[in-house]
């Protein structure tokens, strides 16, 4: 993959880190805690707050946004050109 397309990747995973810990903060929650209601283990919410991991399964943000009384949102937006796709 290019470079752009490792940050964008990269960017992506951060964003998504970010939102888990930002939504368990706000709800008062430590990561044991959450952990708990999610039904896995604190070292993968860990992970899961991790700016750097891209492990996750649909199945476990659907489990953490739902703990979180959060919905999971997917978009697929379409290229505006072919040039798009190679950047």
């Amino acid at each position: 993959p290019s470079l752009k397309e490792r940050l964008e990747r990269a960017g992506q995973a951060w964003d998504i880190a970010f939102q888990i810990s930002d939504l368990r903060a706000r709800a008062g929650l430590t990561q044991i805690q959450l952990a708990e209601l999610v039904g896995t283990k604190q070292s993968n919410i860990a992970r899961i707050e991790s700016a750097d991991y891209t492990g996750y399964t649909l199945k476990t943000l659907e489990k953490v946004t739902k703990a979180l009384k959060a919905r999971l949102q997917i978009k697929i937006v379409p290229l505006r050109n072919k040039r798009d796709a190679y950047l």
